[in-house]
């Protein structure tokens, strides 16, 4: 039987320990025929780069900005000191603690050495920091994929499994190779009936993974592995199951396994910030027939959810998510019968690398649905209104929630779901609906996005079976 290729996301990771007898070892011994990509252990890639979330400054942005002569270097430290924290609550045995923490220690300060003598070079009038600041965030990110897919293959050598660390992360490597390439290379000769390979998330090639993809680099390595070996199924191992809401939101107990969807349900996951895949793993795997499988990596047992191109059997909603948005708006009383407006208003946004979510517009009026700061924001409008003085430019903080399914024919999940919102006592801003029938928008204020999530999750998933394919 072909081999799988596994993903472990980072939270998951720092619970390595639970997963060794299970996702790893079973009754009968280790579970060979299997690829595992894993990330960084859980906290540390926003320690090395950014808070994904918060923003708050990790060792990049301290490095970057230069706004302290020790920041850098004290976020460096406080990263190592994570990193052994780390690894110290899952091995077992000092000698895999003391060689892991030798590692922390040798990549740590040859990332310091390498950020000082670049720091030098750049005190100098002919070089640009800004030029090689891609190629740092490239560095510190290959540093906490490398850590962990050192840690588990001690972790699993010392439980007696035939565990090979493959090491993307071209530290030390003077050859530039494409992302392929790297792959290929690495995996020459790795045969996995007999060994189980551990592989970084992070892959160095010629591309420059963070260049297209930033924080999504794991799943685009994960994704290209699956494909280039010929994997019989992609695996992303999560600490929850992919389900039709939030359970914090909706109460765990109201919420459906997915069980079974398609990659054009994946997109619009990804598209209002559920983590799913990223959409060029997606692109991979879909374009490569390898179908994807959602697990909770705590319970093995589970089937989890199967991710591929498959329709639905009949009409059902999957998914009731949300997310926070600005919508930016533009309006000009001449625009009606004028080219160019949608063009220039594209234009600043990509200037300013705003992710556009949705987009409504009428005779003068242009209205961008947008996952952006306020701060970025403010640099849109002010180069729209340098470039339309005439227009009346506003942004404003709203909620965008979604039904998503395969097939939501025949639902009339518009119609259907303004009646549930105005029964929780809601006032829509907008909704709208493509003529696919995959998902219905709903733009709500954003105190209101919790309240809306549940009004319509509650109508089309706990209401009646029939609405919901669970398919296992």
């Amino acid at each position: 039987m072909a081999h799988t290729v596994e993903k472990i996301g980072g939270t998951s990771m720092s619970r390595l320990d639970q997963l060794r007898d299970t996702l790893f070892i079973d009754n009968d011994g280790p579970r060979y025929g299997r690829m595992f990509v894993v990330s960084a252990f859980g906290g540390i890639t926003n320690l090395l780069l950014e808070h994904k979330k918060s923003g708050e400054a990790g060792v990049y942005a301290h490095y970057a900005n230069a706004d302290d002569g020790h920041g850098w270097h004290d976020a460096l430290t406080r990263t190592a000191e994570a990193m052994i924290a780390a690894h110290e609550a899952v091995l077992d045995f000092p000698g895999d603690v003391e060689r892991a923490t030798a590692f922390v220690q040798e990549r740590i300060e040859g990332a310091r050495n390498c950020l000082i003598d670049l720091q030098r070079l750049c005190s100098y009038g002919h070089f640009r920091l800004n030029s090689h600041l891609l190629q740092v965030r490239e560095l510190l990110s290959g540093l906490g994929e490398a850590h962990s897919a050192l840690v588990a293959t001690l972790m699993l050598q010392r439980a007696g499994v035939n565990a090979r660390l493959v090491d993307l992360s071209g530290w030390r490597d003077e050859a530039e190779k494409p992302l392929e390439a790297r792959i290929l290379h690495a995996m020459d000769g790795v045969d996995p009936t007999r060994e189980m390979p551990i592989v970084t998330g992070y892959a160095q090639c010629t591309e420059g993974l963070m260049r297209e993809f930033d924080r999504g680099y794991s799943e685009v390595t994960f994704s290209r592995l699956a494909a280039l070996t010929g994997a019989r199924e992609a695996i992303i191992h999560k600490e929850f199951h992919l389900s039709s809401a939030d359970p914090k939101l909706v109460g765990a107990e109201n919420v459906r396994k997915l069980g079974h969807t398609n990659y054009d349900v994946a997109d619009q996951m990804a598209n209002l910030g559920m983590e799913a895949i990223h959409p060029s793993a997606a692109k991979t795997l879909r374009q490569a027939g390898v179908p994807l499988r959602i697990a909770n990596a705590f319970e093995p047992d589970d089937p989890g959810t199967i991710i591929d191109e498959q329709p639905a059997e009949t009409p059902a909603v999957e998914i009731v998510t949300g997310l926070d948005i600005i919508a930016l708006e533009v309006f000009e009383q001449d625009m009606v019968g004028v080219k160019g407006y949608d063009a220039a208003i594209l234009d600043a946004l990509t200037r300013h690398d705003v992710r556009i979510v949705s987009k409504v517009s009428n005779a003068n009026t242009i209205t961008h649905y947008v996952d952006a700061s306020l701060k970025s924001m403010r640099r849109v409008e002010s180069d729209l209104a340098t470039l339309y003085p005439q227009a009346q430019i506003s942004a404003h903080k709203l909620a965008l929630v979604s039904v998503v399914g395969r097939d939501l024919g025949g639902l009339q999940v518009l119609a259907r779901g303004m009646q549930a919102l105005a029964g929780a006592g809601l006032e829509p801003h907008g909704a709208c609906q493509g003529p696919r029938n995959v998902d219905s928008q709903f733009i709500v204020d954003r105190s209101d996005r919790s309240a809306a999530i549940r009004s319509l999750h509650a109508t089309f998933v706990e209401s009646t079976t029939s609405d919901f394919a669970l398919v296992a």
